[in-house]
C-alpha cells in the first residue's frame, strides 16, 4: 500500500506490521527518486560555498595550531547557522533537522571542528534550553545563542562518568534562593569560550538518575571555570575542554527543567543530537571520498590514471556505496525528528553506521592515495583523524548497539 504523509511528502511502503519509511521520495513515472527539495538544495549549496571560501583556506593552519576560530562566529551567524533549528521569535533560522543534518554536513565536509562547534551549540546548549526552559529562560539565553551573539557550552560527562552518565558526581546543594554546585565537567566543546553552558548535578543522592538536575551557568559566574584544553587526535580546531564548579552559586532561576529530571532530559536530546553526529560523520566521509576521486584520476601509474584498475575501482565504489547509505540513515531520522516522532533507535542506527563508515571511508582514502596519503599534503590524513571522534562522541558505538537492541526488543 501506498501512502503519502508529512511536510516532506514521505512515502510509506507498508508490509505487514512493519512500515518501512523512505525520505522524501518524488515519483517519476514508474520510478523514485529521493531528493532534497529545492529550497533545501539552496540552503546546502550555500553553506557549501561558504565552507569553502570562508574555512577551506584556512583548514590545516587551524589544524595544526589548534585554533578555535571563534572569528567565524559573527559569520555563522549571518548565514543562521547558530540558530538552525529554532523559531525566528526566539532569533533562530526556524529550520528543520533535514535542513540542518545538511548544513553539518556540508561544513564537516570541508572541516569538522567547524560542523562539530555548529552541532554542540545548536543541538546540545541552545536546544535543551529550548525544550525544557521557561518562557524567561529562553528570552536571557537562547535568544542571543540562537541569534550567534553567544556561544553554548553542555556539560554532562565527567572524569568518572563517561559512558555511564548516570553516574555524576557533581553536586548541587540546596541554599537561600539557589543551589551551589560542586564538581567538574570534562570533554566539553566549547568550554573556554562558551557564554552560557548547561551542566548537570546530583540534587538528590537517594534518587539515581532521577536525581541528577540542570542548571544554565553564565561566563563570570564566581565557582565557574574552564579547565584544562585538551590535546586531541583530531577535530582539533574545536576547541575540547574542562570545566570546575567550586563553591558555584547557581540562583533557583537558573535550574532548567524539573527538578530531578536532568539525565532523563539529557538523554531526550541526546536524540536529536546524535542526528547531528551522523551528519557530521557524513560530512567527514565525503570529503575523504572526494579527495580519493580525485587523486585516482589524476595519479599516473604503470601509464595510466591509477581509477582504471579494479582494485582503486572497487574502493571507490564501497566508499559511494557506504556514505549513500549513511546519508539515508541520517535523512531518515532528521525526517522523523521534524514530524516530532520519537527517534532513540533511528538516530543511534543513523549515528552508529555513519560514524563507523566514515573511519572506514577515510582509511581507504588513505590507501587510494598511497604513501601521500600518509602525509599532511593532502586531505585524507586529517578527515581520518577527524571521523575517529565520531565513534566516541554522544554515546560510543557500543552504548549505540545497546540502545538499538534495547529499543527493538521493547517493540518485538
Amino acid at each position: 500500500m501506498l501512502l503519502w504523509s508529512g511536510r516532506h511528502s514521505c512515502l510509506f511502503l507498508e508490509t505487514g506490521e512493519d512500515a518501512f519509511v523512505a525520505w522524501n521520495p518524488v515519483l517519476l513515472g514508474n520510478g523514485m527518486e529521493f531528493e532534497l527539495s529545492e529550497e533545501q538544495k539552496q540552503i546546502k549549496m550555500s553553506v557549501r560555498e561558504f565552507a569553502e571560501a570562508e574555512i577551506a583556506p584556512h583548514v590545516m593552519e587551524w589544524d595544526e595550531a589548534q585554533h578555535f576560530p571563534i572569528e567565524l562566529k559573527p559569520k555563522l551567524a549571518a548565514l543562521g547557522l547558530m540558530g538552525v533549528i529554532f523559531p525566528e521569535e526566539y532569533g533562530g533560522a526556524g529550520m528543520g533537522y533535514v535542513e540542518y543534518a545538511s548544513i553539518i554536513e556540508e561544513l564537516s565536509r570541508v572541516d569538522g571542528s567547524v560542523g562539530i562547534s555548529i552541532a554542540a551549540h545548536n543541538s546540545l546548549c541552545s536546544n535543551h534550553i529550548y525544550q525544557y526552559g521557561t518562557e524567561a529562560q529562553k528570552k536571557k539565553y537562547l535568544e542571543p545563542l540562537a541569534r550567534g551573539e553567544h556561544l553554548g557550552a553542555w556539560g554532562l560527562t565527567e572524569p568518572s562518568a563517561g559512558s555511564d552518565a548516570s553516574g555524576t558526581r557533581s553536586t548541587a546543594v540546596r541554599q537561600d534562593g539557589g543551589w551551589v554546585v560542586n564538581g567538574s565537567k570534562n570533554f566539553i566543546t566549547h568550554a573556554i569560550h562558551a557564554d552560557t553552558c548547561v551542566a548537570f548535578a546530583v540534587t538528590d543522592r537517594s534518587q539515581t538518575n532521577k536525581g541528577i538536575s540542570a542548571f544554565i551557568f553564565e561566563k563570570g559566574m564566581k565557582g565557574f571555570s574552564p579547565s584544562k584544553k585538551e590535546n586531541k587526535l583530531g577535530l582539533r580546531a574545536s576547541e575540547t575542554a574542562s570545566v570546575v564548579f567550586e563553591d558555584c552559586f547557581v540562583p533557583d532561576e537558573n535550574r532548567l527543567g524539573t527538578e530531578g529530571q536532568g539525565f532523563i532530559n539529557a538523554m531526550q536530546i541526546l536524540d536529536g543530537g546524535r542526528i547531528s553526529i551522523a551528519a557530521l560523520a557524513v560530512g567527514i566521509a565525503q570529503g575523504a571520498y572526494e579527495s580519493a576521486l580525485r587523486y585516482a584520476k589524476e595519479r599516473q601509474q604503470f601509464g595510466k590514471p591509477i581509477s582504471e584498475f579494479q582494485a582503486i575501482q572497487f574502493k571507490l565504489a564501497n566508499m559511494a556505496m557506504q556514505i549513500d547509505a549513511a546519508r539515508l540513515l541520517m535523512y531518515r531520522a532528521a525526517w522523523l525528528k521534524d514530524q516530532g516522532k520519537k527517534t532513540t533507535k533511528e538516530s543511534s542506527m543513523a549515528k552508529l553506521f555513519a560514524s563507523e563508515i566514515s573511519v572506514n571511508v577515510c582509511e581507504e582514502a588513505i590507501q587510494v592515495h598511497g604513501g601521500y596519503g600518509y602525509t599532511k599534503d593532502y586531505p585524507p590524513e586529517k578527515y581520518w583523524r577527524d571521523s575517529k571522534l565520531c565513534t566516541i562522541g554522544e554515546g560510543t558505538s557500543e552504548i549505540q548497539r545497546m540502545i538499538i537492541a534495547r529499543e527493538i526488543l521493547r517493540q518485538a
